[in-house]
């Protein structure tokens, strides 16, 4: 494992099989839209998932939260090279070192297939070898129970629920449940992830 300084200020490209996630642009605006297409969801209370009509201020946000150098945001593109959605590395701290991934959303054609399991291995990959971190944790909404189900999958942990912890987009008081995975809970993370994809080889990757 490294801890290379370089590694926490220049967002990186990563690129598997199923899926290539790339530093977010705003030259990627018209293919984000696209990718939520009618926006149905944004219509999802509890998530943070930008409108079509918000796409460049949910840029604009988040790469302002790269120039401070807290967030690395990436636009998420399936085997086709076609934008799919977006992701990010947050809370970034070097000191520790750990890293949050959340801000993820996908087109509704791609979800719950191979192209999510494969971008949470690149990016999981990227931060326990190349940035060297001892934590990577995850948070969601207590309602959202997609994704609370899609994290436990990967192999994190559920640490608990913070009560009353930030609002949901729509101003309401959200609880968060934080998941995580600890270094030396990676190799089997790993193990299973890689498992996952090749299991499902020919399939385009559904898991």
């Amino acid at each position: 494992m490294t801890n290379d300084a370089s590694n926490w200020t220049a967002t990186p490209t990563l690129s598997g099989d199923h899926v290539a996630l790339e530093p977010l642009q705003p030259a990627h605006a018209d293919g984000l839209r696209a990718a939520l297409d009618d926006g149905e969801l944004s219509r999802l209370w509890y998530t943070n998932v930008p409108a079509p009509t918000q796409v460049d201020d949910y840029i604009a946000a988040a790469l302002d939260m790269q120039a401070q150098g807290t967030a690395q945001s990436f636009v998420v593109r399936d085997g086709d090279g076609t934008i799919v959605g977006s992701t990010r590395f947050y809370d970034l701290d070097a000191t520790v070192p750990r890293v949050q991934i959340g801000y993820t959303w996908y087109a509704p054609r791609v979800q719950r297939s191979g192209l999510n399991t494969e971008a949470k291995l690149l990016l999981l990959t990227h931060a326990f070898e190349a940035l060297g971190c001892i934590c990577v944790g995850f948070e969601t909404s207590w309602f959202n129970h997609a994704s609370r189900t899609a994290i436990a999958r990967l192999g994190a942990k559920q640490d608990g629920v913070l009560r009353s912890h930030r609002r949901h987009a729509d101003g309401s008081v959200r609880d968060t449940v934080v998941f995580s995975i600890i270094g030396s809970e990676w190799p089997a993370v790993k193990r299973n992830l890689m498992h996952k994809l090749q299991s499902n080889k020919g399939e385009r990757g559904r898991d």
